[in-house]
């Protein structure tokens, strides 16, 4: 039987269930979660501000993929941080087919927020995302794996398709999840890829695969769960 923390500290808040709360969290034993919603927009703001601790940069020192890391550093990076009043970089909406430098950054926001939750300690942390927010899945799932994430969580929907992602990425494989598209007709291509092949700067790194949350509000949609392989799920 699998044994999880006695506490799991929640992972929904953006900005403030984030890599200092959880790597906190895990140093005491119990379950650090960060919040994977809108990473990548958060990832470019500390770069604007001049990432005055360094932080940003030693996570992108330890991304597996240093020429991705070195562009994401080079285009957002504002040395001693960009001036007051003035705005930040724009990130451009995610789409069912986004550009390879929205992937890219997306990708590195989530490994260099798992990777700095879980430096210092050998606990396990994890990282929670909204099935709701879609579009971002794949990236965010697979840059998360690659910082040794241990738990991936979801609620805010039916997260059907995660566990198979999951298994996929943990091979290298190409991971696919099936949009939901209200309106859509028979037939309409609804489906986002990704192949981490695609990304690659030399060997890919050996992944393990992370136990999966489901974060359910009634017991039917427990029970539809149970045909997938979801490791637990809880009701927040």
């Amino acid at each position: 039987m699998i044994q999880f923390p006695k506490i799991i500290q929640g992972g929904m808040g953006v900005g403030v269930s984030n890599w200092s709360l959880a790597n906190a969290v895990s140093k005491m034993g119990q379950l650090g979660v960060v919040s994977g919603t809108a990473l990548d927009q958060l990832f470019v703001r500390r770069l604007a501000d001049g990432d005055t601790e360094g932080h940003m940069r030693r996570g992108l020192d330890a991304f597996p993929f240093p020429e991705m890391a070195r562009r994401i550093w080079q285009e957002y990076f504002v040395p001693g941080g960009k001036p007051e009043g003035a705005p930040y970089p724009t990130v451009p909406m995610h789409q069912r087919k986004d550009s390879r430098k929205l992937i890219e950054l997306c990708m590195v926001s989530n490994f260099v927020e798992v990777f700095l939750a879980r430096e210092g300690h050998k606990n396990p942390v994890g990282i929670n995302f909204l099935e709701k927010v879609q579009l971002p899945h794949l990236p965010s799932i697979y840059g998360a794996m690659l910082a040794g994430v241990g738990y991936v969580l979801m609620g805010a929907g039916i997260p059907l398709h995660i566990p198979g992602v999951l298994d996929a990425f943990a091979l290298h494989h190409v991971g696919e999840y099936k949009l939901t598209v209200t309106g859509a007709v028979p037939g309409q291509d609804t489906q986002m890829i990704l192949d981490p092949a695609e990304f690659a700067e030399g060997p890919l790194p050996i992944l393990h695969r992370p136990r999966f949350l489901a974060i359910v509000s009634s017991n039917t949609l427990a029970t539809t769960m149970l045909r997938r392989p979801v490791d637990a799920w809880t009701g927040w």
